[in-house]
């Protein structure tokens, strides 16, 4: 996703792909989070909800599990979270 005139690469766009897959086999609601690539450093902002069929998700701790996934994904070397949390 470019924003503020910034063009992502293709590899970006690749990863960019591969970590909303990553988050999409976690119990929360991603869809209001917006996945930036800069160097090597994944930020993530927007809102992060528990779904609704998971009602007793701690997201904190599923934070912490996302972050050490991506971590170990090629191409990421930090993980940077800007997010509301939601109940």
């Amino acid at each position: 996703m470019a924003e503020r005139g910034v063009v992502m690469s293709a590899d970006n766009k690749e990863l960019q792909k591969k970590i909303r897959g990553q988050i999409a086999r976690r119990c929360v609601d991603a869809s209001m989070v917006n996945v930036h690539i800069f160097g090597g450093t994944v930020q993530l902002t927007g809102v992060l909800r528990v779904m609704r069929e998971h009602a007793n998700v701690n997201l904190k701790e599923e934070m912490e599990s996302i972050g050490k996934l991506l971590r170990a994904m090629p191409g990421v070397r930090d993980v940077v979270w800007d997010v509301t949390l939601r109940t």
